[in-house]
């Protein structure tokens, strides 16, 4: 779906199929440069630019605490990829390796990947671990928004 580039991602307009490039962190929704539709926003972050991507964001973030080891972190990351497609303009997609972001796992008390946590305007709105189906992935993001 996309490809990392150092401060960007591409990304494939789920509406016409346009690739764009996306900043890790900007203001505002991004919207397709063909259709102007709004984008999936999946993106990654770390210690040192975590409140750039994540709390300086206008719109909700779930933030998926994940390491390359953990099985069940590869079994959540599609469903939360499509949430976050099913989801463009309301919600922005940010991973965050665990083994790379020690202050961020401690910051977040992260004990078990996947850890996701749902920040709105630099706010924890709520917090889970552990996989789970698509479906109730769903639910709780959209339990998550609605709050």
């Amino acid at each position: 779906m996309r490809a990392q580039v150092k401060d960007a991602s591409v990304v494939s307009c789920v509406k016409c199929g346009r690739k764009n490039r996306l900043p890790r962190a900007a203001s505002g929704i991004p919207r397709c440069g063909n259709c102007h539709q709004p984008l999936p926003w999946i993106t990654e972050a770390g210690d040192d630019d975590f409140s750039e991507v994540v709390e300086a964001a206008r719109i909700p973030v779930v933030v998926d605490f994940w390491a390359p080891w953990c099985g069940p972190c590869h079994l959540v990351s599609p469903a939360l990829e499509q949430v976050a497609a099913d989801l463009a303009g309301r919600l922005k997609l940010v991973k965050v390796n665990v083994d790379e972001a020690p202050r961020l796992s401690e910051r977040f008390t992260v004990q078990a990947v996947p850890t996701l946590v749902v920040i709105d305007k630099g706010r924890v709105v709520t917090q889970r671990s552990g996989a789970a189906p698509a479906p109730a992935l769903r639910e709780w993001v959209d339990h998550a928004l609605a709050a």
